[in-house]
């Protein structure tokens, strides 16, 4: 196929993706502030430089080919690519130092994005840094549409870890949280059979937090809590506390975050004896992907702040 790369242009990649998102050339072609007639000429234009149909054309709209289905999946990240390149080229040109976009799990976030963002910061006086806080299938994907520089994460099942670059990261120790007044504070000697009772405030089911806790009760032959408030806000989880004799189960870098000291105190950790293990995130970045030098200092940040914490740690290209 003759090089492919001079021929095919960002526009072309927006009305691909206008159309796999509308299946309707017209709403594409003004969704692009297009006519019709040159939506339809330019997507003739694509489709013989490739020399297959990327659109097949019903009486109700167009439906992707597997060509077009594989154009729309990597245009979203050519054309997030080319946003953040033209954005870091302004940030130079401003004065300023530049962009990182950066996802993770809520525990990594606190534990250790915020401490190397820090210490960036010291010496990067101006960058512009984004951090979105969201469950791993979300910031696996964000990260696959190019949304982030990298990730702390764990890998989805069903999704090939060969596409990325893995460095090892850490387990997450669960912490029980309860409001400050609950029947259970300062009770010593607790197991989860007397947690079992409550109601609970805690992640949405096939999370990893709630899939280790819900291990952890039925390895111990123990009825899951029947009652359960799902929410991914820790503001709401922490408002809920406060006003019930509910149960949170939180990551142990969130829980030191939000504890006695913060709050007014409203919140306090209950001692468990029988420790609950997530399995580890990592931090994760695409094969391939050009990183800016100020996302890979970031990044090499985070990952000495892993290695400190959780001893040797080596890179794994899956």
């Amino acid at each position: 196929m003759p090089n492919l790369s001079n021929r095919i242009h960002p526009r072309h990649l927006q009305l691909i993706l206008a159309i796999r998102e509308t299946g309707q050339l017209a709403l594409a072609a003004e969704r692009l502030s297009m006519t019709q007639p040159a939506a339809s000429r330019m997507l003739v234009a694509i489709e013989r430089t490739i020399g297959m149909n990327v659109f097949e054309r019903h009486p109700k709209g167009m439906t992707a080919t597997l060509a077009g289905e594989v154009l729309s999946r990597n245009a979203m990240s050519l054309l997030n690519g080319l946003d953040q390149t033209l954005r870091e080229i302004d940030a130079i040109n401003s004065g300023r130092a530049g962009v990182i976009r950066v996802g993770a799990v809520t525990g990594g976030a606190v534990a250790f994005v915020i401490p190397a963002i820090r210490e960036l910061k010291r010496t990067a006086i101006g960058s512009e840094i984004h951090v979105d806080v969201a469950p791993s299938n979300v910031l696996i994907d964000s990260l696959l549409k190019g949304e982030h520089d990298f990730v702390l994460s764990r890998i989805p099942p069903g999704t090939d870890a060969r596409q990325f670059e893995i460095r090892r990261g850490r387990v997450e120790l669960i912490q029980f949280l309860v409001r400050r007044d609950h029947p259970l504070t300062g009770r010593e000697g607790l197991r989860l059979a007397d947690l079992a009772g409550f109601e609970w405030v805690i992640q949405a089911p096939q999370t990893p937090l709630r899939q280790a806790v819900e291990e952890a009760f039925v390895s111990r032959g123990l009825e899951l809590p029947s009652e359960m408030v799902n929410t991914t806000s820790l503001l709401f989880m922490i408002a809920y506390l406060a006003s019930s004799n509910a149960i949170a189960p939180i990551s142990r870098e969130v829980a030191e975050l939000i504890g006695p000291g913060s709050f007014g105190g409203s919140v306090v950790a209950l001692e468990v004896a029988e420790p609950i293990i997530v399995h580890p995130y990592h931090l994760i970045s695409r094969k391939n992907q050009i990183a800016s030098p100020l996302a890979m200092r970031l990044r090499e940040l985070v990952f000495k702040a892993l290695n400190a914490h959780s001893g040797p740690s080596e890179t794994e290209s899956a």
